[in-house]
């Protein structure tokens, strides 16, 4: 089973830079969106062989996920439950047989960090609702976490420290996240692969010299560690300030 998640910061401009290309030759069986930046009946988009489940923000432009899933899902649940994080759009779960997929968009701290104590807030929640379906079944969660782990998740890790996505507070959350039974697939495959980045500033020709950050994942169960074969990141997709990350699942 191949899964593939994408921050295409706005699907209708991606749109117009080759996303359909990417999405018709990967031929994914899963395909997670994250920063749609849209409502649905915004868009003109067919993907004939596929169910597609939307959740956007209510403030129109802004943020947004969505998921097209070649097989139909069980049930499908559209945010966390909690109405103060439930009106931005950032997290739709499809349930099947077998594993809950969970796409997520986490927010981001933002300048000078005046969100991080909400994005604090947010990640123990967040976890809390991780927990409870993973006591159900196993999870495959993928998306724009916007966190960078460790200093090998990005180019310049000195001059960051304490910036939106490298603050102490952010990193200890993920780190308490797995330390409650899941694992970041690409780390675990590739723990010493430097140079491996998801998002790179539109700035200061960032992706020409790739000085980027890690903060697109898939993380799932640990009991799904032995099913991973491949946890992918196609740097070489353009289309967004974000590339694709994969996961192929047995």
């Amino acid at each position: 089973m191949r899964m593939i998640s994408w921050n295409v910061n706005g699907l209708r401009a991606c749109m117009g830079k080759g996303w359909r290309d990417f999405f018709d030759r990967i031929d994914a069986d899963i395909f997670a969106l994250q920063e749609t930046k849209l409502q649905p009946d915004q868009i003109e988009l067919e993907l004939p062989g596929y169910y597609m489940y939307w959740n956007s923000a209510e403030k129109k432009g802004y943020s947004g996920t969505a998921v097209f899933a070649k097989k139909e899902p069980l049930s499908v649940t559209y945010g966390i439950g909690i109405e103060e994080h439930d009106h931005e759009g950032r997290v739709i779960t499809l349930e099947y047989e077998d594993f809950y997929f969970i796409t997520c968009y986490t927010p981001n701290s933002q300048k000078e960090l005046v969100r991080l104590d909400y994005r604090m807030q947010w990640e123990d929640n967040f976890l809390a609702y991780l927990k409870k379906l993973d006591e159900k079944k196993p999870i495959v969660l993928c998306g724009d976490l916007n966190v960078a782990r460790h200093n090998i998740d990005l180019k310049n890790p000195a001059s960051n420290h304490k910036n939106a996505g490298f603050t102490d507070e952010e990193r200890a959350k993920m780190e308490v996240l797995l330390e409650n039974g899941f694992t970041d697939t690409f780390r675990n495959l590739y723990p010493d692969r430097e140079g491996a980045y998801t998002w790179w500033s539109y700035m200061f020709k960032s992706r020409e010299r790739n000085a980027g950050w890690r903060i697109d994942y898939f993380i799932v169960s640990n009991r799904l560690v032995p099913h991973v074969q491949d946890s992918i990141i196609h740097a070489d997709i353009m289309g967004s300030d974000h590339c694709p990350v994969g996961l192929i699942l047995e």
